[in-house]
């Protein structure tokens, strides 16, 4: 493991700024997705078909085609595939095998940037999500394997001074996830940072309203977050011996 402190100030990488003229989203994302929560059925999907691409996933996938040589510029590893299907955008469907909910669509839209050694949701990484009433952007990983999720608190335990700088995030950020009732086993139960080692996932949540993501500022709001971010994404991957 190869954990180092010379990321926590901040690199010395150069970020675009620069402010699109234009939103990428408009109200009728956010009105699609609210009445889609109401008729939540395959009729009602057909028929409206046209205006979920027009509204939600074409506006995404553009943000998605900006947005890459942006979080670029934070990290080379991190993804952003404007593809319609197998790239950053998660699909409409949802995935009914396992679920007594047998509604067919989801009533958000979202996009998650993956690092660049990650193959699934489960691997460090960046997600947007839009959604009448919750519109968020997280960093980080969520549930990762039993194997991931040592090596992590394993690299808590043998630098918690680091660990520490990194849990200061700044005011807009929020850790997300959800906690052990007790202390992971092999770990001591009086560690004084036994409340993260008892974490389930390692992310951080900026939150933001609809009107926010329908300005022409929300991609370098958006950047600016994950930026923040960056030094909890830089621990992850030292602790999983991945490139950042």
């Amino acid at each position: 493991m190869r954990i180092t402190r010379q990321f926590v100030a901040g690199g010395s990488r150069r970020y675009d700024t620069g402010v699109p003229k234009t939103p990428y989203f408009g109200p009728g994302l956010f009105t699609f997705l609210r009445e889609l929560a109401t008729h939540n059925e395959r009729e009602w999907f057909a028929r409206h078909k046209t205006r979920y691409f027009e509204q939600v996933r074409d506006p995404m996938l553009a943000f998605i085609g900006s947005v890459g040589p942006r979080l670029e510029k934070i990290s080379p590893q991190i993804t952003a595939d404007p593809r319609p299907q197998g790239g950053s955008f998660f699909r409409i469907h949802r995935d009914l095998r396992f679920s007594r909910d047998k509604r067919p669509y989801k009533t958000h839209a979202g996009a998650h940037f993956r690092h660049g050694a990650g193959r699934n949701v489960h691997a460090p990484g960046m997600y947007l999500h839009l959604e009448p009433g919750e519109v968020l952007a997280a960093a980080g990983i969520w549930h990762p394997a039993s194997r991931e999720l040592g090596l992590i608190r394993d690299a808590i335990v043998d630098d918690p001074e680091l660990w520490r700088k990194i849990r200061r995030l700044p005011p807009s950020l929020q850790f997300g996830g959800e906690l052990l009732k007790r202390a992971p086993k092999g770990y001591d139960p009086e560690h004084p940072l036994i409340d993260d080692l008892k974490r389930k996932d390692f992310y951080c949540v900026v939150h933001f309203d609809e009107t926010q993501a329908l300005e022409a500022q929300f991609m370098t709001r958006f950047v600016r977050a994950m930026r923040s971010a960056s030094p909890l994404m830089h621990f992850l991957c030292d602790a999983l011996d991945l490139p950042w």
